[in-house]
């Protein structure tokens, strides 16, 4: 399988945060202020229905899988797996709270599909330039998320050409609004692709917005409007002679591809599961995860998974069973390498930072041991507890720590204490690295 050149998107995205979850939304009602409204909701949806972190524990049916770190000692008629319980679920739920106050959302996508539906082409104009302003607003307020784009419609023959001109008013009326400037994190999704010819209308599209609108060039380190793919047709994972289609698609993208994201219910819904039976954790979305794993291993292309359609909204005992849903589906991404997913209500956004905090912190004190006795032995083989780690280990446990501080289950401080590691190191990102500077003796090893 040939593999798509690291383009210098790609060695950018390398060194970068990826967000946790995209939010989408109608593009009819983006504001400026969105975010901040959504993690507002967000905030008073958990003050009502889990007031402190055992309650929301409780709603989450959360268990942990290992000790956390630094469990403090029990309390009279409390055993120490209780107390250690406790103190976990209390950190989670400040860390959540900490983060609905501050960065509710991470990512965002003004949505020109399905969740905007068909309209009359005055309209939709409208929305586009409307929707480019409030983005405009948002840029020189400084409210927007770190990540922010547009989904527009597939380009198909019937919808490609709306599509294309929602692009245009929205990228030109952005530009201009900003005097030539584009919010940090920009992206371009395109739905439900089928075969490359279509990314490579989308290229050059952007190209020519870029050249017109006098973007290009301006950056060395890749395209100023990347975009990113969504998967959700079989013919999006193989082709009709049974090749994997995902390699030619993000090859089509000529550099320009951040993500590849799966579409989980039109995906289900094309290979004729019934409708009660759609659901990210469904056998046949974990083969399209595997091969999109697979397929782009290496290319730097981010992966996603897809949204939980049971939303938290009603009386506590609704929210609380949406909430378990949901934490189960967003642990079953994570435990399969999926480090982001959709999150389509902001009453989604406690559970799904919920779960991701713990699933780090459950796991951080073992892992932060392993990585430690793993450099100390300088990548010999080693035998950490009833745990066995060889080479290929230790950058996955460094990735766990750079993806746990990334997203706020650990901070820096609480990351170099446990794995052991200087800020220089982990800044490093590269454990082969370390490793050499240690045995050199270079500064910042200790």
């Amino acid at each position: 399988m040939s593999r798509q050149p690291a383009a210098d998107l790609h060695a950018r995205l390398a060194g970068a945060r990826q967000p946790v979850h995209t939010v989408y939304g109608g593009a009819h009602l983006f504001r400026a202020d969105t975010a901040r409204r959504l993690g507002e909701r967000a905030q008073a949806v958990l003050a009502e229905h889990a007031p402190d972190g055992a309650s929301l524990a409780a709603a989450l049916a959360a268990a942990p899988a290992a000790a956390p770190a630094a469990a403090p000692a029990s309390t009279p008629g409390r055993p120490p797996e209780a107390a250690g319980e406790a103190e976990l679920a209390e950190r989670v739920y400040a860390r959540v709270v900490e983060k609905l106050r501050v960065e509710p959302v991470e990512d965002f996508r003004i949505d020109f599909e399905d969740g905007y539906g068909p309209r009359p082409d005055e309209e939709e104009d409208g929305h586009a330039r409307s929707a480019a302003r409030e983005v405009a607003r948002g840029h020189a307020e400084g409210t927007l998320p770190p990540f922010v784009g547009l989904r527009i419609k597939p380009l198909t023959a019937e919808l490609g050409p709306r599509s294309l001109r929602t692009l245009e008013l929205f990228v030109t009326t952005l530009v201009e609004e900003t005097g030539g400037e584009l919010p940090a994190g920009f992206v371009v999704t395109l739905p439900k692709v089928n075969q490359p010819s279509e990314v490579e209308i989308l290229v050059d599209a952007l190209e020519g917005l870029e050249e017109r609108m006098g973007l290009a060039g301006r950056s060395s380190a890749g395209p100023v409007l990347p975009l990113e793919l969504m998967v959700e047709t079989p013919s999006s994972v193989f082709t009709a002679d049974g090749s994997v289609a995902l390699p030619a698609l993000v090859a089509a993208a000529g550099g320009r591809c951040r993500g590849a994201h799966l579409g989980t219910y039109d995906y289900t819904a094309s290979l004729g599961i019934t409708a009660a039976e759609q659901r990210m954790d469904h056998p046949v979305c974990d083969f399209a995860k595997h091969v999109m794993q697979v397929a782009l291993a290496e290319t730097g292309v981010w992966l996603s998974d897809g949204a939980t359609n049971v939303l938290p909204v009603g009386p506590r005992d609704t929210v609380h069973a949406a909430w378990r849903l949901h934490a189960r589906h967003v642990r079953h991404s994570l435990v399969g390498g999926f480090y982001q997913g959709w999150d389509l209500h902001p009453a989604q956004l406690p559970s799904r930072f919920a779960t991701v905090y713990r699933f780090f912190l459950e796991a951080a004190a073992a892992a932060g041991e392993r990585l430690r006795g793993f450099v100390e032995q300088a990548a010999r083989a080693t035998l950490s507890g009833d745990v066995f780690d060889d080479a290929a280990t230790g950058q996955g446990l460094l990735n766990f720590f750079l993806r746990a501080t990334a997203c706020g289950a650990l901070d820096a401080e609480e990351a170099r204490r446990l794995s052991g590691l200087t800020p220089g190191e982990l800044a490093g990102r590269s454990f082969p690295a370390i490793l050499a500077a240690r045995r050199s003796g270079a500064p910042g090893a200790p």
